[in-house]
């Protein structure tokens, strides 16, 4: 395969090697993508399956209730999900750097939709088991795992670089508002009104509707020189030279991971903040509303939309904005600040504080996310864009679960005030190590984008 980008065809449908881009000069900066008809269609791919991720993740709740589960049946599906995504997740970037990436969403849309339509026809016939749950909920995770290293290795070969940063702000305002505020919403507002079956339908409909739209986008070669298949064909032993060859490629992402400051350091300081903000955020926040504050479910409600709403903001307004030109600097200490409102959090006395300062912990949190992936995108090889995408999808989602297990039991050692507290203010210290001893501001004047 060429390191080229290579249509199927020589459609108007991309930009193309050396095809200068249309007139964008009447387009705000965060629209200037929308202007290539095949980021158009994967725009509103993301938008349907997100909504559909969205009601599904409610949906799934209420059909464990349905069928009398309790709160440890729904911990059996939500440890088979993770586990579904945590598994593959690094064989994911090696598939990302091998297999068309449009192929692999095909695929894995493909493979939530017949998931999310087995259980609907379960459902409404009344057969659905937790098992079947756990199943499809697994499958769903590892479906996940494969799809963003593909997804994140695929948008350098449908628009220029000059448009990355206004695509990965789209996609941080779609998360979510569509994703987390719209398909939650509409799916509570079913199963209210029909039931826990027709919402699991509306899912499906929402990924079919995905599907529909991603199979327009138009093929695109690997970015990456792989040997023929005859060369293949003739190294020796079938399975275990395909496993050879999965470590091979996992080794070489890892060395390259390893033998790049400004990645290491983001990902060991990424690895810190994630493990001490995330337990405080998704397992204390409700305690400390419901027993401090005298709040309820919908007050945590409010306090998560508010995180919602400012990481819709953040992520808009920087892929709105020019690439910064500290753009290292700027990142590692827009995370590391963004953790200060978990104190406010701790030491709040009223909800809206609370809701307040997740609105700008929202918002420092996605803002730096738009940068980092257009950083990977545009600073990482073409041919490893796929296993560095899943190097750090895997460290962001592996610490979580020891966050939140250890979030509970360090708040009753040290109380809930100095657990915010070490969340708040552990981050910044560390992005100012990584930013001191990696050296970022030689590299990211030396590498200016």
């Amino acid at each position: 395969m060429t390191d080229q980008l290579t249509p199927i065809s020589p459609t108007p449908d991309g930009p193309g090697p050396g095809v200068p881009a249309p007139p964008v000069s009447r387009l705000p900066r965060a629209l200037t993508p929308f202007r290539h008809p095949a980021y158009r269609r994967l725009g509103a791919a993301i938008v349907f399956t997100s909504f559909g991720g969205g009601v599904w993740v409610v949906a799934l709740v209420w059909e464990v209730i349905r069928i009398g589960g309790s709160a440890s049946a729904l911990s059996v599906v939500s440890t088979a999900a993770a586990l579904g995504v945590l598994l593959p997740a690094l064989l994911g970037g090696v598939v990302a750097d091998r297999v068309p990436q449009k192929l692999i969403l095909v695929v894995t849309t493909s493979v939530e939709l017949a998931g999310m339509t087995l259980i609907a026809v379960l459902s409404f016939a009344d057969l659905t088991q937790l098992w079947h749950l756990a199943a499809v909920a697994f499958t769903a995770g590892m479906a996940m795992a494969f799809y963003y290293p593909a997804y994140s290795a695929w948008l350098p070969a449908l628009v220029p670089e000059e448009d990355l940063l206004a695509v990965n702000g789209f996609e941080g305002m779609v998360r979510p508002t569509i994703g987390q505020a719209l398909g939650p919403a509409v799916a509570g507002m079913v199963v209210g009104a029909a039931s826990s079956s027709a919402a699991i339908s509306v899912a499906a409909l929402g990924y079919l509707a995905g599907l529909l739209v991603l199979l327009l986008v138009p093929m695109t070669a690997v970015r990456r020189e792989l040997p023929t298949s005859e060369e293949a064909a003739g190294d020796a032993g079938g399975a275990a030279h395909a496993v050879a060859t999965a470590l091979a490629d996992i080794r070489e992402g890892f060395v390259y991971m390893v033998r790049t400051p400004w990645l290491l350091a983001t990902l060991l300081f990424a690895s810190v903040m994630v493990l001490v903000m995330m337990g405080p955020l998704e397992v204390l926040v409700p305690f400390l509303i419901k027993d401090q504050l005298g709040g309820g479910p919908g007050d945590h409600a409010l306090v998560m939309a508010g995180f919602g709403i400012g990481g819709a903001v953040g992520s808009m307004v920087t892929g709105s904005l020019p690439m910064p030109k500290r753009y290292l600097t700027w990142m590692n200490l827009m995370w590391g600040a963004g953790c200060l409102p978990f104190l406010v959090i701790g030491f709040a006395t009223a909800i809206w504080q609370v809701v307040a300062a997740a609105f700008v912990l929202g918002a420092l949190f996605s803002a730096p996310m738009v940068i980092w992936g257009t950083l990977l995108q545009r600073r990482v090889p073409p041919e490893l864009l796929g296993r560095v995408a899943s190097l750090d999808f895997f460290v962001s989602i592996s610490l979580m679960p020891i966050s939140m297990a250890l979030a509970g039991p360090v708040a009753e050692l040290i109380g809930l005030e100095a657990t915010f507290a070490i969340a708040a203010l552990v981050p910044g210290a560390v992005a100012v190590a990584a930013v001191v001893l990696a050296k970022l501001p030689a590299d990211e004047l030396a590498h200016p984008l």
